[in-house]
């Protein structure tokens, strides 16, 4: 099948890419030229594990192709799908002016029947939207070729994309003809082979799942970290209470994980577009208001601890930071729990040795181009040599069994600070730590 893929952010190139990978001839599309320049030669400009092998694989086949032209990739598509950026808007609105710009360009361009796809995570409603626009389109031009809109909402989860893509748990359609239907089953059919995860739906029903799924698991989040604080206050272990309530296959194990916050680029601007949603159509949201208002808490719990340790002045103090990025395997630092951390420290005169194994571009680029009081470390222990404390951000797997002992030498004083309860409270006593996690009472 001939696909147009515009957007070739996070969603557009991974869902571009593994089309491509399973034979369909792709054509990203991208308003940057500089960043379709550089996937031309095979330098992607994101990080997800296995993707760019991929990219460069396929481009060498043929099968994946970039352009900043939107009219030349519709010339042969079949389909095309809607994956550019949604930024929340100042009232946590869904920002929709580059989904109705290029569906206003599919209008002007479009030259055959074609299936487009909203890929992006847009609030219902939507696609109405984009179909009136191409319509529009359309009779200004007296082009009377047949089109359908249609919902398919993305369930990545950033470090595990290609496997998310290639092994889904569920692939949503909604559309309200059986012609978009059919054609989107068969493309998907190499992902749903073995076993049939289609799952046919209206259109409406389908931008709302994209919403309520992330809204479901920042909400188990949002729990779990109002039990860890609870905890604290009355002398117990969530790491125990999360092992007793995981157990109950009603809940499970999953996204109960007591941390300093969740982030990234779909729970909290998801949370807050679903919210506005709710408000705009007269309903009072008290879960989701509650979800995003614990999390923004829970962003400060790091830098609560650290002033109830060192005080409210930490001039002079120096902190070792592991992890910018949000969740490991990305280094996507939207939202991220390290920011709200590192600007506290900062702004109360410490200074911050900071190491990632994958977000310190990131991190130089948007948020802290030049931080004099900020140092960019090239290993953990680099970070962590003379500090006063080590605070875990970031769970990336190298931080799971540091050397303690190396540790021990590095740090000038045997703080650790763990926003993401990685280690052994009553090993690390043996060795002589202090050691402060979330949601363990004292």
């Amino acid at each position: 099948m001939k696909i147009a893929m515009v957007g070739t952010g996070y969603v557009g190139l991974v869902t571009g890419t593994c089309f491509a990978q399973m034979g369909n001839t792709v054509t990203c599309v991208d308003v940057d030229a500089e960043k379709i320049s550089g996937l031309k030669k095979g330098l992607v400009p994101i990080y997800e594990p296995g993707l760019e092998a991929m990219v460069v694989e396929n481009s060498h086949l043929g099968t994946l192709k970039f352009t900043t032209s939107l009219k030349e990739a519709l010339v042969d598509a079949e389909v095309c799908f809607i994956a550019v950026g949604t930024p929340m808007g100042a009232d946590g609105s869904a920002d929709l002016r580059y989904v109705l710009k290029v569906a206003e360009q599919i209008g002007e361009n479009a030259v055959r029947p074609l299936v487009v796809v909203d890929k992006s995570t847009v609030p219902v409603g939507t696609a109405d939207q984009v179909k009136a626009v191409i319509a529009a389109g359309f009779q200004k031009r007296g082009f009377k070729g047949d089109f359908w809109v249609v919902s398919n909402p993305e369930f990545l989860k950033e470090g595990a994309a290609i496997d998310d893509f290639m092994k889904p748990d569920r692939v949503i359609v909604g559309a309200e003809d059986a012609k978009p239907l059919a054609v989107m089953r068969e493309l998907y059919k190499p992902f749903t082979f073995s076993h049939d995860r289609f799952i046919e739906m209206d259109v409406r029903s389908a931008e709302m799942t994209k919403y309520a799924a992330n809204a479901m698991l920042a909400t188990k989040i949002s729990f779990m970290n109002e039990i860890a604080n609870i905890c604290e206050k009355v002398g117990a272990d969530v790491n125990k209470v999360r092992v007793g309530i995981g157990s109950d296959s009603r809940i499970g194990y999953s996204f109960i994980y007591p941390g300093c916050g969740y982030g990234g680029s779909c729970f909290p601007k998801d949370v807050r577009a679903l919210e506005k949603t709710a408000r705009d159509v007269g309903y009072t949201p008290r879960i989701l208001s509650a979800v995003e208002a614990v999390n923004a808490d829970q962003k400060k719990v790091l830098p609560t601890k650290v002033v109830a340790r060192f005080g409210d002045n930490l001039k002079g103090k120096t902190f070792a930071v592991w992890g910018l990025a949000f969740k490991p395997e990305t280094d996507d630092m939207r939202e991220a729990s390290s920011v709200t951390l590192i600007q506290d420290l900062l702004a109360r005169g410490a200074l911050v040795k900071a190491y990632d194994p994958k977000a310190e571009g990131e991190a130089k680029k948007h948020y802290w181009p030049s931080e004099q009081a900020l140092t960019f470390c090239s290993s953990k222990y680099e970070a962590a040599s003379g500090a006063d404390a080590l605070l875990l951000v970031t769970e990336w797997k190298e931080f799971r069994s540091p050397d303690f002992d190396e540790l021990a030498k590095s740090l000038k004083n045997k703080v650790i600070f763990d926003g993401r309860n990685q280690y052994s409270a009553a090993r690390l006593a043996e060795l002589g730590f202090e050691y402060y996690a979330i949601g363990v009472g004292k």
